[in-house]
């Protein structure tokens, strides 16, 4: 398990926790990212800038915060699942 910022690009992750509050958890639900969900990190700005992340289930792709990012826990997958 690893924070989002530190996850590999191009790679199938999935989401497993959110440490963060209420408030970080209905931001990411209204975005469409929920526990379970297979995402994939397909940018990261440059010099410290926002992250891209693909939501593979819904296709769809938002930019995160590094704020944000950093609560985020991932695991690699194998997207067997």
């Amino acid at each position: 398990m690893m924070q989002l910022i530190h996850a590999p690009r191009g790679k199938s992750l999935r989401i497993v926790d959110v440490a963060g509050g209420e408030s970080v958890r209905r931001r990411l639900f209204s975005l469409g990212f929920h526990n379970g969900d297979e995402i994939e990190l397909t940018g990261q700005g440059i010099l410290r800038g926002p992250l891209l992340i693909k939501n593979i289930q819904s296709d769809v792709t938002v930019a995160l915060g590094r704020g944000i990012a950093q609560k985020i826990f991932v695991e690699v997958s194998d997207g067997s699942e």
